[in-house]
């Protein structure tokens, strides 16, 4: 799951503006992650980050994008999601108190059914009910989740709708040790040199 966060280069990233106002220089309401990952360099993907560079054209800072995704990287997919499913399940809670109408109807019906249900106590965690609401599709669309090759080729579709920096989310709070172990070693052996190599970094 995951959402944009824009700050100018100046500033660290806040919530509104200096003065604590609902300005868009400091972090963005969330968009939809799906407005990123469906379909790759989609043009709702596109659509996204350009909504993001108006909300501040005109403040003449640069301006830095960067976006939180859940990673799992596992040959079991299935294994994969329930990785992250807690935390999939924090950020549509956090996208359920953003806009709607940027949130597609169907995965709407379930950030609403998240709001509804959540439960603080089990924030971030698998075992919590509101995690238990989010369908394996939905997962597969707006987290990054399976093979290397597969989170290797997601993460740089985001890389290439422009964004800064990809802060990687690797599990819910309740996650088993050794599985997110698992996700992890493949992740910074297989995973980041690729994208290191894609993108000329480092």
């Amino acid at each position: 799951m995951a959402w944009i966060d824009l700050f100018h280069a100046d500033e660290g990233p806040g919530v509104g503006g200096r003065d604590g106002s609902d300005d868009h220089r400091g972090r963005s309401p969330p968009l939809w992650p799906g407005r990123l990952h469906r379909g790759g360099r989609s043009t709702a993907g596109v659509w996204a980050v350009a909504e993001a560079r108006h909300a501040v054209q005109g403040h003449g800072a640069p301006l830095s994008l960067g976006t939180f995704v859940n990673v799992a990287v596992h040959p079991d997919a299935a294994v994969a999601r329930d990785l992250v499913r807690g935390s999939a399940a924090l950020f549509a809670h956090f996208v359920s108190e953003g806009p709607h109408d940027v949130v597609p109807d169907d995965d709407r019906a379930v950030v609403e059914r998240v709001r509804a249900a959540y439960d603080e106590a089990a924030h971030g965690l698998t075992t919590a009910g509101q995690a238990t609401l989010l369908p394996d599709a939905l997962l597969d669309r707006f987290a990054v989740v399976g093979s290397p090759e597969h989170c290797t080729t997601r993460l740089r579709e985001l890389i290439d709708l422009g964004l800064d920096r990809i802060i990687v989310v690797p599990g819910s709070r309740d996650a088993d040790p050794d599985v997110l172990a698992a996700s992890n070693e493949p992740f910074a052996a297989e995973v980041l040199p690729r994208l290191r190599t894609a993108t000329g970094a480092g």
